[in-house]
């Protein structure tokens, strides 16, 4: 009696263990779907984008905005280097996860690839200046990060869920827009792609 039911414990086991594998199976095989559902989705520029002049090929609006460490900078001064243009804010769970890939992707590439991350801060929907440079500090981010203070420049590159990201080419051109956030692989294939 002693060996059957340990048989039979056995077998409940390893069913047990075959029934976790297969449901686990199906949940990472779900899992990279979405993912690559989502990134197709976020490659497509969207349409309301595109009737506002944010479509592929368009030139990408310029602007001028100070940076946290107080430097000007326009995104027409970039032209001749790619430039991932990211619109974030310091209280966004996702654009907590992305920074940390910006800045390893920014530190193993900016000058190999002719690349500069300008990570636009809504600092009209964030906590203050004072929370962006603790936020800066926290991730030991060394990219420029341009302060929207008034708004106008997320309004006008329709940055309405954060993080958003358009890649802008060499010749100031925008190749894509991103809604949601981005790891290191998919910035680089993204900007290894562009002009």
């Amino acid at each position: 009696m002693n060996k059957r039911n340990f048989a039979l414990a056995i077998v409940a086991l390893l069913v047990g263990i075959f029934l976790v594998n297969l449901f686990q199976d199906q949940q990472e095989k779900k899992e990279k779907e979405e993912a690559a559902q989502l990134a197709k989705e976020s490659m497509d520029l969207s349409n309301a984008a595109a009737e506002e002049g944010l479509s592929k090929g368009a030139s990408a609006p310029d602007f001028e905005l100070t940076t946290l460490n107080g430097e000007k900078v326009k995104l027409s001064d970039y032209k001749g280097k790619k430039v991932i243009l990211n619109f974030w804010a310091t209280w966004c769970p996702p654009c907590k996860a992305e920074m940390p890939h910006m800045q390893k992707y920014y530190e193993k590439n900016a000058e190999k690839e002719n690349v500069e991350i300008l990570a636009v801060n809504l600092t009209s929907m964030d906590d203050g200046k004072d929370k962006v440079q603790e936020f800066a500090d926290g991730y030991e981010l060394t990219f420029p990060i341009p302060l929207d203070v008034d708004g106008a420049i997320g309004e006008e590159y329709r940055a309405f869920t954060i993080p958003t990201t358009y890649m802008v080419d060499t010749k100031g051109l925008i190749q894509h827009k991103i809604v949601g956030p981005m790891n290191e692989d998919m910035m680089a294939e993204m900007v290894s792609g562009m002009d």
